[in-house]
């Protein structure tokens, strides 16, 4: 018995280890990846911006950074709009570095400078690593100053692995499985993957230093069914101050949920009928093309004097609309719209204006209306999609900025003003643009325009 004992004893415990082996054994994984690197070349990828090298070493692609050139990206030939994106990372503790996303390069951008969003590389003390940078636009969007957790994440000269989700307006991040960035916000759904060697400027100290990337994978097919749950909060950029914009002073000017700060220009109260708020979204509803003939104008409660102004806007096919500023609703109570100078909102390729006004050129989008004509190399996004339009104003100094580029400056006041005036249609309105502060106001010239994102600071 004892013999028989010692001989069945051995066989349970092998055929127990084999069933717990076999139960416990890992999960195949039968996500789709793609491999965006082969392993051997840089085939399917192209550098953009300065001049730091990048090169294939034991299956690893390394960045080796150059002194006196700019930010350099060794970017994908194919452009990508949602996908789940894992690769691994090592950087040099001196060196910063990041990785481009829905990015793009085009000449009439700042002379094809690489912008979009960025997701961090950054080695230094402040520990962002996996936070959101807009590169060459907005600046940061996630920092991750209130993400501790994030922060201690990073490992320093070892590689860390990164998981970057872009999924519609959705974008998030994690850095070694640890929840780093949420972000929603829908500037831009489609562009390049780039991974970044900074600049280093003249710092002789940070010559040669390296970032490298390797196990480069990518779904881009059914994204949605792979996304992971994010337990972070979202940074929601559309009608909220997001990043140092608090800080820098600015406020929003239109809430995103009510018509709190405006009112009609001819009115006491916002208008009844001929606007409406939607998702956030402030439009102006058509009515046949006629200048304030349905719900008519909307200004501000408030004046301004020295300002800085952004928003965001979006036209339909052959619409007609501005952005008005100094303006005094006191002045015109009679039919068309109320005086003031004009950030001029236009489709121009359809709408007549565009080839009117007493200056050529001086109705088309962008440009001071009727006065001076927007840079005829501005970027402007197609029908349907959202521009921005910015408004400086300092010390009679006036800017229009369309699309992140300047359009156009001028000095109120001036002699050179004063003339362009005389030769205008604002003739007939003296001291026309002269006032020292005014209302800011958005134009209903009976097309359907969407407005958002209003934000103003003062200069003062």
């Amino acid at each position: 018995m004892n013999l028989q004992k010692n001989i069945i004893f051995p066989a349970l415990v092998a055929a127990t280890l084999v069933c717990f082996t076999a139960c416990t054994k890992v999960k195949k994984d039968i996500t789709p990846w793609v491999d965006m690197f082969d392993g051997n070349t840089l085939n399917g990828w192209s550098a953009i911006g300065g001049t730091a090298s990048y090169e294939v070493k034991e299956g690893i692609i390394v960045g080796t950074s150059t002194p006196n050139t700019p930010n350099t990206f060794l970017c994908t030939d194919k452009m990508y709009g949602d996908f789940i994106l894992e690769l691994d990372y090592k950087v040099d503790p001196k060196l910063n570095s990041g990785i481009q996303i829905r990015s793009n390069s085009i000449d009439s951008y700042r002379n094809g400078v690489v912008h979009g969003y960025q997701i961090e590389i950054d080695p230094s003390e402040r520990a962002w690593s996996a936070g959101l940078y807009d590169e060459q636009r907005r600046g940061w969007l996630v920092p991750l100053t209130n993400n501790p957790t994030a922060q201690k994440a990073f490992k320093q000269d070892q590689w860390n692995h990164y998981r970057i989700e872009a999924i519609g307006d959705t974008i998030k991040t994690w850095i070694n499985g640890v929840p780093a960035a949420y972000l929603i916000d829908d500037m831009t759904s489609t562009g390049f993957i780039g991974l970044q060697v900074h600049s280093i400027g003249t710092d002789r100290e940070k010559e040669g230093t390296q970032v490298a990337w390797k196990n480069v994978k990518i779904i881009s097919e059914n994204v949605q069914q792979y996304s992971q749950k994010m337990s972070l909060d979202p940074v929601i950029t559309k009608n909220n101050l997001f990043g140092k914009e608090a800080e820098e002073g600015w406020k929003m000017l239109w809430d995103g949920k009510t018509t709190q700060g405006w009112k009609g220009a001819k009115l006491d109260d916002f208008p009844e009928s001929g606007w409406e708020i939607n998702d956030g979204v402030l439009s102006v509803l058509a009515s046949g093309g006629g200048e304030s003939r349905a719900g008519g104008d909307i200004v501000t409660t408030d004046l301004y004097s020295d300002f800085e102004l952004k928003l965001d806007f979006k036209i339909t096919e052959g619409a007609n609309s501005g952005i008005k500023y100094y303006v005094n609703t006191e002045l015109n109570k009679g039919e068309g719209s109320s005086i003031g100078l004009e950030f001029q909102i236009l489709d121009d390729e359809r709408h007549p204006d565009a080839k009117l006004g007493n200056h050529k050129g001086s109705r088309t989008i962008g440009s001071l209306y009727d006065l001076i004509q927007a840079d005829t190399n501005k970027v402007v996004h197609p029908i349907g999609e959202w521009n921005q339009a910015r408004i400086v104003s300092k010390n009679n100094h006036v800017e229009h900025w369309l699309n992140g580029r300047k359009v156009l400056e001028y000095e109120r006041k001036s002699p050179e003003y004063l003339q362009l005036v005389k030769e205008s249609k604002y003739v007939k309105w003296p001291n026309f643009g002269e006032a020292d502060q005014g209302r800011i106001l958005l134009q209903d010239h009976g097309d359907f325009v969407s407005f958002r994102n209003i934000k103003i600071r003062s200069l003062k």
